[in-house]
This record gives C-alpha cells, structure tokens and sequence, in this order.
C-alpha cells in the first residue's frame, strides 16, 4: 500500500483541494471516474494537476487570442514555480504539488508547448511527428502522474509515457472525422499519402474508404503495441496505484478495439464503449491488476527521452528509492509487494459494488483529441 507521511499528505489547503475536485467533476469526468481507483495519497495531488491542465486547456478553447493565452499560462507558470501563484484555488493547489513532489519543470511546459502546437493548427508529416506532439498532450501528463506516486526509475517513467502516447493515438483515431471537419489531420500525412490519400482532398469532402481504415489500423496497431508495454511499468508502480492506472489502459484500449469492430470508420460513426462494456472492465482492472514480472526494460520511445531524463533528473521523494518504495531489502519489497497486492485486491474487489455505483453518474466520456 502507497503510504506518504503527514508532512507528505498536506501538501495544499484542504479547500482549494475541495475546489479541483468540484471543477474536475463538472469538466473532467474521465479523470474523476478513474481517480475512485486511486489512494488518497496520489489522487488529492493527481486532482491538483488535472485541474491545472484543465483550466489550460479552457483558457486557450474560450479565447480568440489563442497567443495572449498561452502567454498567460506561461506567466501562471512562472509564478507556480516561483512559489508565488496568483490566488486562484488551482494555481495554490498545483504549486503545493509541484513543491512537494518536485515536479520537473519541463513536464508541464511540455503540455503548454502542446497546447501552442493546435493553436498553431499544426499536422505532422510522419508517425514520429505524431508522437512528438503526443509526448506533449499525453505522455507529458504520464510523465507527472508517475512523479507524483514518487517513482523516478527511468525503466518505469518510459512505460508511463508508453500508456500516454498509445491514449493519444486512440484519440486520433477515434476522431478522426470530428477533427477533418474541424479543418485539421492528426494521422501521419505521410501514411495517408502511401494510401492515396491526397490530406487537402480528404480536408474538403471528409469520408471514409477502405484506404484511411488501413491508415486507421495501423496507427492502432502502434497504440496496441504501447498498451502491452504499458503493463509491464503499470506492474511496477506502488501497488495501491495499480488498479486506477491499469483501468485507464483497459478503457482507453477498448475505444480502439470499437473502432476496429466498426471496421476502423471513425469517419461517419464515433466509437463509443457501452458502459455495461466499461463496468466490467473496472471489474477486470481489479481483479487482474499486474503483478511485477515481464521485460519493463525496453528502449523508450525517442519522442519520449526528455520526458523520462527529466524526471529521472529530480530528486527522489525523501526515503523513498527510485521507484517510490520506501529504502528496504529487495527480498523484503518482493515479499511485501505481493502481500500487499493480494490484499489490494481484497479491498477493491469487497468494494466494487460501492464504487461502480458511484461511477454510474461519472463514467469516462470521449476526450477531446488535443488533450
């Protein structure tokens, strides 16, 4: 079980915490869903940064002046930084966590340059252009999740921005009609020219043809890919973070095996995962969350590396080692980790039916494709 010390816990006002969880549970019900399956000790923190990247993400949506914007949130920023944040509920919040949990700068800068990215209108030639803007809206947010829970082993961050970046090629092909008639591509323009596919052609009269399911699948087929690799570093984070993170990749990863079913059409139909569907993959997250084991040491992906070099660069959370364990034996960690695994899915499994109840009001709704 992830334990923090007192000092460790209080690390904001208890009301501006009341106020991240109030907004992110009208704006962001996807997080709020899955945050039920987090200890306290990571979701009050998680809340906190979710609530920031969502207030970003509505400065630059409800403003015309897309680059007064994003200068604004790069001044909040600062501030945060500076341990000086403007008097807003979620910038406090946000700045006790960054100080408690030595959130590397470049992490959230990272999303802001995102954000900068769709404002620009940008597309991206190839599949590692795709992935560098995911590093930014998706494994960056992966990135800080896994420094809040206190792991720095680079082995484990890389398979965060794994599950990060397989989320955000689900997206995109998730939404690949919605974004055509919103004027912009996020599928590699080279993969559609290799399909025929003239990008401009497809801008002007969005349809679906066998040819864009093909580029479809195989941008999935990436995203399937990163999930199985995802497991291996989800099996390596503390254990009371393991059902909420692996519920995550279930749910994610079934808005693609939807597309799929529809024969990889996200053009004149939208995937959507029934939430009988979602019900028992919250069940399977509990019950079959991985044990430690598999290959986590794979090579992480090349768009993700300053990500990973600049969490690993922060300093551990006092007493605990790289993967956010208190400082014990190895034998011992292995004995406790399984111990408390078992008994983790005791608890959960004993209160399933309190929480899917909770959850019926907040299942995860579709996310838009820039974030």
């Amino acid at each position: 079980m992830l334990m923090f010390s007192q000092t460790e816990r209080c690390f904001a006002d208890p009301a501006d915490l009341a106020a991240c969880r109030a907004l992110l549970s009208n704006g962001s019900k996807s997080f709020h869903a899955a945050s039920f399956f987090l200890p306290k000790a990571v979701r009050q923190p998680a809340s906190a940064l979710y609530a920031f990247c969502r207030i970003a993400d509505d400065a630059i949506d409800c403003r015309d002046d897309q680059a007064a914007a994003l200068a604004e949130l790069h001044a909040r920023l600062d501030r945060i930084y500076a341990g000086e944040p403007e008097p807003h509920p979620v910038d406090r919040a946000f700045a006790g966590a960054v100080k408690r949990f030595h959130m590397p700068r470049e992490l959230p800068l990272a999303l802001l340059d995102g954000f900068a990215w769709d404002a620009e209108g940008r597309s991206y030639d190839s599949m590692s252009g795709v992935l560098d803007y995911s590093a930014r809206v998706a494994a960056a947010v992966g990135a800080m999740m896994t420094a809040l829970m206190g792991v720095r082993a680079p082995t484990v961050l890389a398979r965060a921005c794994d599950l990060g970046s397989a989320m955000q090629l689900t997206n995109i092909c998730r939404d690949v009609g919605e974004d055509a008639r919103n004027g912009r591509i996020y599928l590699p323009l080279d993969w559609l020219r290799d399909a025929g596919i003239d990008p401009e052609a497809f801008l002007a009269r969005p349809r679906f043809t066998p040819a864009l399911g093909e580029v479809v699948e195989r941008v999935l087929t990436l995203s399937e890919q990163l999930y199985q690799r995802a497991e291996t570093g989800i099996a390596r984070l503390p254990v009371g973070c393991r059902p909420g993170i692996y519920a995550a990749r279930l749910l994610y990863a079934e808005i693609g095996h939807e597309v799929a079913r529809n024969g990889f059409d996200s053009v004149s139909q939208r995937a959507v995962v029934s939430k009988a569907r979602k019900m028992a993959l919250l069940s399977q997250a509990i019950a079959a969350t991985p044990f430690p084991g598999g290959d986590c040491d794979a090579q992480p992906l090349e768009e993700n590396r300053f990500l990973i070099d600049a969490v690993a660069a922060a300093p551990a959370l006092p007493g605990r080692d790289a993967t956010g364990r208190p400082r014990i034996g190895q034998k011992v960690v292995w004995l406790l980790d399984l111990f408390e695994t078992l008994e983790e899915r005791d608890r959960m499994a004993q209160s399933v039916g309190q929480s899917m109840d909770r959850l019926s009001g907040h299942m995860l709704p579709a996310t838009r494709t820039g974030g």
